[in-house]
């Protein structure tokens, strides 16, 4: 394969397996990581718990970022396959007990096809007062780990000082069990086995991380019957593995499957399980922007009516996120910290604001109490809950909040220097309007009750346009604007005004 990508971000690593993401740099890049944390640990000596996704093809990876973090000096407590947040729970969890610094490692390409892979970094340093901590490095200290592998400095050490192996198996179930706690901490119950009594679900985990987790999650809230698809350890996607309305409403897929079984819900998690896309009870497409803003509605709604003080708090998300989670904060009184996009970008904000709760539009849920990475186990026990303290179906909830129409697309690039041009386009032709330059370009049109965001991907080699606005239309009429300022190739003509 020509040309195939090697994506460097704050996201870590992705690749294509055999082509641009070999052994020999899954090693290098597992050695490099190793080396920063020996650098900033000094003496002590770090521990790395390491988890894989699950995809098929990973086994290959996973033993050369094993070599790689203990020929660097590193230990490491490797849990096989897990859910990327089991893997930041199971390091805050380690960090807790530890005498020396702990952080985390997944090979994981989240939702990118299965010819795809990656490595991801997780830091745990200053804990919150849930004991929450890990979670993907900020943008400065990415660079310096980036810096590290692109001057292929890994840093091995001698013989008697390579790292030591472990592997512990309770990883999936101090997640659950950290996930039940937190929903009787903010009141959403007083019994979690009896939360999912008289309720069926259907789930999807893609054949990926989140199979067990999942399954024991339903489990333990007592969920009469769910139906999951996706459940075996194959690790061969049964559909394209990112949860969007194309791959989930196909004939047989999850969509049918709420229908059929009656189900009050369906929950559809992506191969690394740190996003949920939600399926309503009539088994439509709710989609992932409403995960983050449903979740976020079981938790405010849940403290207001146990008293405590939502007016004054702090939500965060990210620039590319639905404007409903601004309308369910101003309901009770909070305000919404916006940032680049990137979970490393949210958690910096939600840590230094204290956030309550935050995320990103693409389903994923961040939710301090269980941990701070985007966590599918977190999403499905909140909707859960909302729905048993509603007392509704969850397509009466969902369509009790101001909704929006949002449209994206994406353009392949050629070299990432083009999104930044193209978005210094769009802000010179939207002048006029609120504008945010974090991260590209992000228009805000109060007049229309829209807004639109043009910025390149940190995972992909492509530049992503979204619109958001209460019509279909008048977000595509700003995409179609957006176009033709950057002069993309096939940009519709502004029709002639007469």
């Amino acid at each position: 394969m020509t040309n195939a990508p090697l994506m460097l971000s704050v996201s870590g690593l992705r690749g294509i397996v055999g082509h641009s993401l070999t052994p020999e740099v899954a090693a290098r890049f597992a050695a490099c990581y190793a080396a920063f944390l020996r650098e900033r640990a000094g003496a002590a000596r770090p521990t790395v718990v390491l988890g894989r996704d699950g995809r098929a093809g990973n086994t290959m990876l996973h033993h050369a970022a094993l070599a790689g973090l203990v020929g660097a000096g590193v230990d490491v407590y490797d849990i096989g396959v897990a859910m990327t947040p089991t893997v930041a729970v199971a390091t805050d969890a380690l960090a807790a007990k530890s005498k020396g610094p702990v952080a985390g490692m997944v090979l994981t390409a989240s939702h990118n096809p299965q010819q795809w892979n990656g490595l991801k970094c997780l830091l745990a340093e200053r804990p919150d007062s849930f004991g929450s901590a890990a979670c993907a490095p900020p943008a400065s200290l990415a660079g310096k780990i980036v810096e590290r592998f692109r001057a292929n400095s890994p840093a091995y050490v001698e013989w008697n000082a390579v790292g030591t192996v472990q592997s512990p198996t309770s990883a999936d179930a101090h997640h659950v069990a950290r996930v039940l706690q937190a929903i009787e901490e903010v009141g959403l119950t007083d019994d979690a086995p009896a939360l999912g009594v008289g309720l069926k679900f259907a789930a999807d985990s893609v054949n990926a991380s989140g199979v067990q987790g999942c399954q024991q999650l339903l489990e333990a809230l007592g969920v009469d019957e769910f139906c999951h698809l996706g459940n075996d350890t194959s690790g061969l996607f049964p559909h394209p593995p990112e949860p969007t309305l194309d791959n989930l409403s196909a004939p047989g897929g999850l969509c049918d499957a709420v229908r059929e079984n009656g189900c009050a819900a369906g929950f559809a998690q992506d191969p690394d399980a740190d996003r949920l896309a939600l399926i309503d009870d009539q088994g439509r497409y709710i989609g992932e922007e409403y995960t983050l803003v449903l979740g976020t509605l079981a938790i405010l709604e849940s403290m207001k009516r146990t008293g405590e003080k939502t007016q004054g708090r702090t939500l965060a998300a990210n620039l590319s996120t639905s404007r409903m989670i601004d309308d369910i904060a101003s309901r009770y009184g909070c305000t919404v910290l916006r940032t680049a996009v990137g979970e490393a970008n949210v958690v910096s904000a939600m840590k230094e604001s204290t956030s309550i709760v935050g995320g990103e539009g693409n389903g994923g849920v961040i939710w301090p109490r269980v941990t701070y990475v985007r966590d599918s186990l977190s999403a499905i026990a909140l909707t859960i809950g909302l729905i048993k303290m509603f007392g509704k179906p969850l397509s009466a909830i969902a369509a009790e909040i101001p909704s929006y129409s949002i449209v994206k697309r994406k353009v392949d690039l050629s070299d990432t220097s083009q999104a930044r041009a193209a978005a210094e386009k769009v802000a010179r032709h939207f002048a006029s309007e609120r504008l945010d330059l974090q991260d590209g370009v992000r228009v805000d049109i109060e007049s229309k009750r829209a807004w639109l965001h043009v910025r390149g991907s940190n995972t992909e080699p492509i530049m992503r346009l979204i619109a958001e606005a209460p019509t279909t239309q008048i977000a595509n009429q700003l995409l179609d604007e957006a176009a033709r300022a950057i002069d993309l190739p096939g940009a519709p003509q502004e029709a002639k005004k007469h």
